[in-house]
């Protein structure tokens, strides 16, 4: 990899980002996204480029256990937390729940979509977990408790995930299957886990 230039002074910073249990210092241009801190300056190349405009969810990593797309997120704020890129799913050689499911039930077609994907079920479990509600949720007072993960929910929560392969079905019963749950409706649902006109519009973000 080619060595990175240093930034002009008074525009840069050296910054030391905890990604995946690992620290990392390097200095920054302060309009150096966090997309690509990780993809130009520390070759972790597993999250994304696609629409670089935040509405793909190809970048999506974890901040601190939440989803974050890193495209929209200056390294220099990323500073000080948790950083967690589909290189850090795994433990070691064993697969995490997530992505043995993402396996066993195709959960994807050509992948470029997959770490974003990964990494943002692994927020949506943690998520529902934690009692959160979503668009999808029918009741949201606080004393009704975790909604059910239906399909219905899923779609809804994973709906900031484009797949341009259209793996849809299977990504749901994907993420059901690492939370432990049954979708029973995912088959045959719609293949947009969003409103039915965003694959449209979108079509052509991914490139």
């Amino acid at each position: 990899m080619a060595p990175v230039p240093a930034p002009a002074p008074g525009t840069s910073s050296v910054i030391t980002l905890n990604i995946n249990g690992e620290k990392h210092t390097l200095p920054v241009d302060h309009r150096t996204t966090l997309l690509d801190a990780l993809r130009e300056h520390l070759d972790l190349t597993g999250s994304k480029k696609g629409c670089d405009q935040g509405q793909c969810g190809a970048c999506t990593v974890l901040l601190d256990g939440r989803r974050a797309v890193s495209c929209l997120q200056f390294a220099v704020a990323a500073e000080g937390r948790e950083v967690t890129t589909i290189e850090g799913v795994a433990e070691g050689e064993r697969l995490h729940p997530v992505q043995q499911a993402f396996l066993d039930l195709d959960g994807y077609q050509c992948g470029y979509c997959t770490p974003g994907q990964i990494c943002s079920a692994l927020g949506v479990i943690e998520e529902h977990a934690a009692g959160w509600p979503s668009a999808a949720t029918a009741d949201v007072r606080p004393e009704a408790g975790p909604p059910p993960l239906s399909a219905d929910e899923i779609r809804e929560r994973m709906s900031g995930n484009l797949c341009r392969c259209g793996a849809y079905v299977s990504i749901v019963e994907a993420v059901a299957r690492a939370a432990g749950i049954e979708a029973a409706d995912a088959h045959g649902a719609a293949a947009d886990p969003g409103t039915a006109d965003r694959g449209t519009e979108t079509k052509g973000a991914v490139a």
